[in-house]
């Protein structure tokens, strides 16, 4: 959920291996990754065939005084005064979110790479239905290294939790970091010191003045390369492009391809630029929208410079096609998701926004914008410009993740199932003080008015649907049950009952009890070839970790049932801290990849 971008030109550039990498720009840039793992996998680039990269990677453990080996004297330098900023400039003491002390407690405390290891079923003693045969991945924040100063929840390196299934039975579980420009260059330096949006100038004048200036000496001493090679994370959300390749992503950078191996592990292969050459792109977002039907992908990203706004499309080859900027977006607004239907793309424009220059203030570049009107815009998804965007003002409405949407009366109606945060100012403290709740919003085309209906007044998140029924219209959405430090339960929303006198719309629900922590839910059809089977006849799969027993374990629900009565569970061998967002690719897909 973080990005903060400028345009730029790539120059030519090559990267060769052996025990670091270096990086041919205008001057030499030195990253060590020997704490990446072991095997090499070489990835040429489409979009320009010379660049080519090999990257050594280390799947053995690491001791973590092996992060502090063969370190420079600028790198040793550098971690002085990044010490020296958070002991005597950054304020005392920091605010909980972001304390790292506070924030990467309980569930959501980092852990250690695990590989491939076998799993075995807890409950329901049967076999795994067959249609999970496949992986199940999930994203999410696990800092490699823990930081002295203030620390968001959003700004940990992207670790991918795998669970592979095979013949009905879970083979093997691994947790792998994404690895990222910023995994390789903060292992080298054996500190955590990657600027972040959320946190890194949250401390007033002096430590973000301070917090900047070394950013930019490392920056020209060589020790950091994000105009090249990024900065992001990449770790909020996997997209499957079927014609491409599985993808970690993050709105603060390109996505990172990676991939399932035969032996269940997960590798990272390299920051991908969609056959973009001519003019190189720096971010998008982290929830493109893939239609099932002709393979193409929607895609966006947002700039702290003008255009504030390009939207843009992925053909079906895996080509990036021109941009499409959004001129009727005059400042820059941080935009997470988006919907996308039949005909149009459908954003919204909320108050959470980017100013760069609040960081002068010694105040976070990312922030409230508390006399905003929020809007809707939407613009035909073929569209070549922006001449056909239209606005429709919805105050209130604070959109985080769009669920689903879609056309009715033939295009004259619009409908948008999303969460919005009622108090959007706590949005970056905590999902539960910024009360999420999940709406169905109509929007009539001709008249252009807007029509919001609360489907529950419990705070929900992270929902999802049949994924067959991504861009039509759907009946049923699934979504986790927000609590006051943990996602305590799931509920199935019936949206059909959705009407003006506010009835609750949740049909269906399970608390994991006490001590649980749960994850996003993910739908997977029961007869995914069958086009006639019923929209909710099907599994909800999702993680959970459970405080009381130290156990983690995958649970596998049934979605037509009244209490989503959890049918089978695996039990994992490490902890699953708290995530994002999640992806089950099944062994087809896999296949074909």
């Amino acid at each position: 959920m973080e990005a903060l971008s400028s345009s730029f030109t790539y120059p030519p550039w090559s990267i060769n291996v052996s025990s670091s990498i270096r990086i041919h720009v205008k001057k030499k840039i030195t990253a060590n990754i020997n704490n990446l793992p072991k095997h090499t996998t070489p990835l040429t680039f489409e979009s320009n065939p010379t660049r080519q990269v090999i990257i050594t990677t280390q799947h053995d453990q690491i001791k973590k005084n092996n992060y502090f080996k063969n370190k420079s004297l600028l790198a040793i330098i550098f971690n002085a005064f990044d010490r020296f900023i958070s002991t005597f400039l950054d304020p005392s003491p920091l605010r909980p979110f972001l304390d790292p002390e506070h924030v990467l407690s309980g569930h959501y405390a980092p852990v250690e790479e695990l590989p491939p290891t076998a799993c075995e079923v807890v409950g329901g003693g049967g076999p795994l239905p067959r249609c999970l045969d496949g992986a199940y991945i999930r994203n999410g924040p696990n800092p490699r290294l823990i930081p002295k100063g203030p620390y968001h929840l959003y700004d940990g390196d992207g670790m991918l939790h795998v669970l592979r299934i095979s013949h009905g039975k879970p083979t093997t579980f691994c947790s792998r970091h994404v690895y990222t420009h910023k995994h390789a260059v903060e292992g080298e330096a054996g500190y955590p010191f990657v600027p972040s949006p959320f946190a890194s100038c949250n401390g007033g004048v002096a430590a973000s003045m301070a917090r900047l200036l070394l950013i930019l000496a490392r920056i020209v001493a060589g020790k950091f390369d994000p105009l090249n090679q990024g900065f992001g994370t990449a770790n909020t959300s996997v997209a499957l492009f079927r014609s491409i390749g599985v993808f970690a992503l993050c709105e603060s950078d390109l996505p990172y391809k990676v991939k399932v191996t035969e032996e269940g592990d997960i590798t990272t292969l390299g920051r991908h630029y969609f056959h973009e050459s001519n003019k190189p792109f720096l971010n998008m977002t982290a929830h493109p929208k893939i239609d099932r039907e002709t393979g193409e992908a929607f895609a966006y990203r947002y700039n702290v410079s003008p255009p504030y706004l390009s939207f843009f499309r992925i053909d079906s080859e895996g080509r990036k096609q021109k941009d499409v900027p959004i001129c009727s977006m005059k400042k820059c607004t941080m935009i997470h998701d988006f919907g996308v239907t039949k005909n149009f793309a459908i954003f919204p424009d909320s108050q959470i926004v980017v100013n760069p220059f609040w960081v002068l203030g010694g105040r976070s570049p990312v922030g409230i914008d508390s006399g905003k009107v929020q809007r809707i815009g939407f613009i035909p998804r073929y569209a070549t410009d922006d001449c056909e965007m239209w606005w429709i003002d919805s105050p209130g409405l604070n959109v985080l993740h769009c669920v689903n949407a879609w056309e009715e009366d033939g295009g004259a109606t619009i409908v948008v199932v999303a969460t919005n945060a009622s108090k959007v100012e706590k949005i970056f403290e905590s999902f539960h003080s910024s009360e999420l709740r999940m709406e169905k919003i109509t929007i009539n085309v001709k008249a252009k008015t807007v029509e919001r209906n609360l489907l529950s007044t419990t705070f929900l998140e992270l929902g999802a649907v049949n994924p067959a029924y991504a861009a039509k219209k759907n009946r049923y959405v699934y979504a986790a049950i927000i609590g006051s430090k943990a996602l305590i339960g799931m509920v199935k929303i019936d949206l059909s009952l959705a009407n003006e006198d506010g009835r609750d719309c949740i049909v269906a629900s399970h608390l994991y009890g006490p001590g649980c922590c749960g994850s996003e839910p993910s739908f997977v059809s029961r007869e995914p070839n069958n086009p006639t089977a019923e929209e909710d006849d099907g599994y909800l799969i999702t993680y959970l970790h459970d405080e009381n027993n130290g156990e983690s374990k995958f649970l596998v629900m049934d979605a037509k049932s009244d209490a989503l009565d959890i049918i089978v569970a695996v039990k994992l061998p490490c902890r699953i801290p708290f995530g994002f967002h999640g992806l089950f690719v099944s062994e087809s897909d896999l296949e074909k990849l």
